[in-house]
């Protein structure tokens, strides 16, 4: 099924537009269930704790795909939406935060969301109430995703965030703040990115902004280097395909040290001290390890590794809590943590919701995909795509056949991935 829509302004001042094509990873995949076209309103109403690509997919979906019969309700403390996809660019220079920048307001308006801007202090799960800054809002489920949170204390050295070493890791100010690091360190300077052992938003992210800030160091700054710090034993994601990188066009520019967890961390004269050396930077870019967002450990359902939530695939629903259901990068799942995995899992979500709220059982066996693009220039991209179905006997999602990785960076695969990101975009935000 495709769909076919107007034109509608995305950034928050509306002055660039962009064409929605054949919603991406939408209908065509996930299927309108059949129940919802007999459904009955009311079927209660859903809050949903996150705005991002996993929230906003789910909101839209159990307002569509329930005909609307499902009260939702969006809580989220940001203004706009900001696309962490692409956001390496804007270190390199081909993009800047604006094109990545969106309001919400046509979502809202489109779908009929009801919308709070604040942030939830508390989760009271006895009596079903999320408690606000300024209120508190009843449910009958909850979805929770609030994408990472941050192990600083983790990182001798840097128990709590240090203003002048973004990490940047949630695209916004700290993505323009490292922008503007790289363009004020002096051509021969040296640019030094932690990388924290997985898993972690994004397997293939790092990689990619070290490549991103070796193009603009080739352009402009041609006597600096890339330093990467890689707590990993190795290359987590595209190993062969950013290799050609590392030892092609930037092999000059960037050096790669696996094995290398920060056991110092000296943010007055930003050294890092590793197993087998101390580094010291002009640009630091600290990544600390990840952990699943705010609001599931305030609810008390992070149990995996004092990390990350364990949830039934089939919906999502927490293995603690069976009415309040986690999506996107909080999830123990063995999966990538991506926009495209984080959209799949809201669908997902949005029809087992429904279909239980109806008195239906939900799809036993969910299958989805995941794509990731990363560039490796202004220019050139390349990508890893897979297909995941749903073990019952594992009671996990497990790599089926399909998929694959690219041969080659390439112009092509770029013009691919600036489609995919069009298109995500328009899934989530129309």
């Amino acid at each position: 099924m495709t769909a076919a829509f107007e034109q509608a302004p995305l950034t928050p001042n509306g002055r660039r537009q962009f064409v929605r094509s054949i919603v991406y990873g939408g209908l065509a995949f996930y299927g309108l269930p059949a129940f919802a076209r007999a459904s009955k309103p009311p079927l209660g109403h859903v809050v949903v704790v996150g705005a991002g690509f996993a929230g906003l997919t789910a909101a839209k979906y159990l307002r569509d795909w329930s005909m609307g019969n499902l009260k939702v309700t969006v809580i989220e403390p940001n203004p706009q939406f900001i696309s962490c996809p692409q956001s390496n660019l804007v270190l390199g220079g081909s993009r800047t935060l604006d094109d990545l920048s969106f309001s919400y307001a046509l979502s809202r308006k489109q779908h009929g969301i009801d919308w709070v801007q604040d942030t939830v202090t508390s989760v009271d799960l006895t009596n079903k109430q999320v408690q606000l800054t300024r209120g508190h809002l009843h449910y009958d489920r909850l979805v929770l995703a609030p994408g990472v949170d941050f192990n600083y204390a983790s990182i001798t050295g840097m128990t709590t965030p240090v203003t002048d070493i973004p990490h940047a890791w949630k695209a916004g100010l700290q993505t323009l703040q490292l922008r503007q690091q790289l363009e004020q360190m002096p051509d021969g300077g040296v640019f030094v990115m932690t990388i924290p052992p997985g898993p972690y938003r994004c397997p293939p992210g790092p990689y990619e902004r070290a490549c991103q800030v070796a193009h603009y160091f080739k352009q402009q700054k041609p006597r600096s280097k890339v330093v990467i710090l890689d707590a990993n034993a190795d290359i987590v994601s595209k190993k062969g395909l950013f290799l050609q990188s590392f030892q092609g066009a930037y092999k000059d520019l960037i050096e790669y040290h696996n094995n290398s967890t920060i056991l110092q961390l000296d943010p007055v004269s930003k050294t890092v001290k590793t197993d087998f050396e101390s580094v010291k930077a002009d640009v630091l870019n600290v990544i600390p390890p990840q952990l699943a967002g705010k609001v599931t450990q305030v609810a008390g359902l992070v149990n995996v590794d004092q990390r990350w939530c364990e949830v039934d695939f089939v919906t999502y629903a927490s293995t603690l809590q069976p009415d309040v259901h986690i999506i996107g990068d909080s999830i123990s799942a063995g999966l990538p943590k991506s926009a495209h995995m984080a959209t799949s899992h809201a669908k997902v979500c949005a029809a087992a919701i429904i279909a239980m709220q109806t008195g239906h059982a939900p799809n036993p066996l969910p299958v989805f995909a995941n794509t990731c693009y990363s560039f490796v220039d202004d220019q050139q991209a390349m990508h890893v795509a897979n297909v995941y179905r749903y073990d019952p006997v594992k009671k996990s999602m497990v790599s089926a056949e399909g998929g694959g990785v690219s041969a080659k960076a390439s112009v092509q695969e770029g013009e691919y991935a600036q489609a995919w990101a069009q298109n995500i975009w328009a899934d989530t935000l129309t």
